[in-house]
């Protein structure tokens, strides 16, 4: 099943979120095929502004901990976020989810 993860970022954690970029990709990297998409929220600027996260999990508490165990949740970047069950409508990339 896939879960979207919707996080929006503290006020201010731009500096934090570049600091924590390199280990919070390792883990999304470690995660497999456990992960299906993942990338940033810009604002009008093209800066980082939050980030979604499309998790292939068992259930909504395996997602949750996915989330929960990203090294951006852990430092602080994240003002707030949430898990949330997600389901393809329309795609047109050509990948397979």
């Amino acid at each position: 099943m896939l879960f979207a993860m919707i996080a929006k970022d503290a006020p201010d954690a731009l500096q934090l979120r570049l600091d924590t970029r390199p280990v919070h990709l390792d883990h999304l990297n470690s995660l497999g095929k456990k992960l299906v998409l993942a990338g940033a929220l810009l604002d009008d600027e093209e800066k980082p502004e939050g980030s979604i996260v499309i998790f292939d999990a068992e259930n909504l508490e395996e997602a949750k901990s996915l989330a929960a165990a990203d090294p951006f949740v852990g430092a602080g970047v994240f003002a707030s976020y949430e898990v949330k069950r997600w389901r393809v409508a329309i795609n047109t990339t050509g990948i397979e989810i």
